[in-house]
Order: C-alpha cells, then sequence, then structure tokens
C-alpha cells in the first residue's frame, strides 16, 4: 500500500499539473471509486471547477476546489495516478480532463482505491481528525508525548500501535519496520515495555525514515509507480524491511521475518532484542 512517502511522492510531482488549471470534464467507469455517492453526481459537482491547491493528510491525496469543496483521493493498496495515460489505460477507474488538454487517469487492478467529494474545508478537516493523528513531518504536533501517550498500558505490539492512523498519519508497514530498526526496538513488543529512552529515537526513526522514502521518491515493491509510470527507489535502500536472510547492515545477525500486527514484518533480533514471550498474534515465518 502507498504510504506518506509514496503519496507525498505524487503529490510534488503532479501539484505543478494541476494547480490552478480547471476541470473541463470528469469520467468515472467505476462507480465503487466515490461510492455511495453517485459518479454521475460527483461528475457534474467536479466538472467546471478550478483546482485551486493539491495537498496531502497522512495517505490523503486533497483537491482543493474554488468554490470550497474537497475531493480526497486515497491510493490504497494499488490505485495509481498517471499524468496523459493512454485513454483505456489498463485499469482505468476514473480520468480528469484539465482545461490545458491535459488528462489524469487513475488506475486501480484492485479497485480500492476510492474518491471522496465533500462541501467544505470545515467539513474536510473534521472527517480527517476523525480518523487521523498527528502528521509525522510537523515537528510542531508529532512530539514524543504522542508516542508516550499512545503506548502506556497497552498490551498490543508497538508496531500495530504505530500503524494505528489515529496515532499518527501516513506511516504503514514498510516505513514502520524501518523506523523500529532505527530505535532498536522490536516490533513485537507490548507498548507498555517500551523504554522512556526509546521514545524520542522511534519518533526521530520514524521521521528520517519518512524523509529518506521521499528523497527515494518511494518504494515500488509492488504496485506504486511515479506520474509517468517510473519506479520509486527507496526499496533499495531498505535496511531491514524485505531483506530476510540477509546480514543486519549494523550487526551482521540475519534478519528474520514474522507476522506482527497480521503485517509481514522484519527485524534484526541482535539490534532489537525480542520480548521474553512474543503475544500471541505475533509468529515467526521461515
Amino acid at each position: 500500500m502507498p504510504e506518506l512517502p509514496e503519496v507525498e511522492t505524487v503529490r510534488r510531482q503532479l501539484a505543478p499539473h494541476v494547480e490552478g488549471r480547471t476541470i473541463t470534464a470528469m469520467r468515472i467507469d467505476d462507480g465503487r471509486w466515490c461510492a455511495p455517492q453517485e459518479p454521475g453526481e460527483v461528475e457534474d459537482a467536479l466538472t467546471g471547477h478550478r483546482i485551486d491547491a493539491l495537498g496531502r493528510r497522512g495517505k490523503h491525496l486533497i483537491f482543493s476546489l474554488s468554490g470550497g469543496a474537497q475531493l480526497l483521493v486515497h491510493l490504497r493498496m494499488t490505485g495509481i495516478l498517471l499524468w496523459e495515460a493512454e485513454e483505456g489505460a489498463p485499469y482505468e477507474r476514473v480520468r480528469f480532463f484539465l482545461d490545458d488538454e491535459h488528462a489524469l487517469a487513475f488506475c486501480d487492478p484492485r479497485r480500492f482505491g476510492t474518491g471522496l467529494l465533500l462541501p467544505d474545508e470545515a467539513t474536510r478537516d473534521a472527517y480527517l481528525d476523525e480518523r487521523l493523528g498527528p502528521e509525522p513531518l510537523d515537528p510542531a504536533t508529532f512530539t514524543p508525548d504522542v508516542l508516550r501517550r499512545a503506548f502506556k498500558g497497552r498490551e498490543a505490539p508497538v508496531k500495530g500501535i504505530i500503524l494505528d492512523q489515529r496515532t499518527v498519519a501516513g506511516v504503514g508497514n514498510i516505513y514502520a519496520d524501518e523506523a523500529l530498526f532505527r530505535a532498536g526496538i522490536h516490533p513485537a513488543r507490548p507498548g507498555r515495555m517500551v523504554q522512556a529512552a526509546q521514545i524520542e529515537p522511534l519518533r526521530d526513526g520514524i521521521i528520517e525514515a519518512l524523509e529518506l522514502g521521499i528523497d527515494g521518491g518511494g518504494a515500488s515493491i509492488d504496485d506504486f509507480r511515479h506520474l509517468d509510470g517510473a519506479r520509486g527507489s527507496f526499496q533499495d535502500d531498505f535496511l531491514v524491511h524485505r531483506r530476510a536472510g540477509l546480514p543486519c547492515p549494523d550487526c551482521g545477525a540475519e534478519i528474520r521475518k514474522m507476522v506482527v500486527a497480521g503485517r509481514g514484518t522484519y527485524a534484526c533480533e541482535v539490534c532489537q532484542p525480542p520480548p521474553r514471550k512474543l503475544p500471541r498474534s505475533a509468529r515467526y515465518l521461515p
């Protein structure tokens, strides 16, 4: 699933193309994209409006339109946005036509990606605030206290807690593994057992992993692509994620693969000492 760095990469690439442009027409070929809203109603509501700004919150792209309407686009697992894709691009579900005769296609083989039209900024903010924690790249809101409060008294594995979008917005499986390695914390360690001295290194590890992901144009393991179909490169710089059986870059021990919080997880159990007893939700994989 595209995470914050992948979505931010798309935002940075797309903003110069669409900001200030008017949507002259829109075609929604798959009603699941905007359900329960009707495709025709969404098409009519967007047509003729200028895209004033393209923002991001967590994993959501935010199209702010003239007149105040807000379109939230979520790529989910396999969605991609392609600039100037040919008509009928593979798995195309939605197409935006702009006043400079360019077009933007939303393609998605698994059809999980969504578009949600909201009437104004206040409704948008209320919707996102209910579902998302602070932005991890905003130092004013993503402080060590955010994690300290989230871990207090929790038996849940630390990885599951930071994957919860209500803890911190935009962190997914890849960047959770990379951040926990940087902080020396085993992914299956219960939240309540994270030491006070580890909180700030974990906050810093999350920020560092995300920033490196953005610098690398995101990670293309399976489906993620740039606007022109090119792949990101951060997968070439993973420290532990997807490196089972390979040596740890710090100590040389073998990286292990396990399931934690329902997700494939990678760790060095020398640099990230495991708890004495793994929670029931965690298990090792061959």
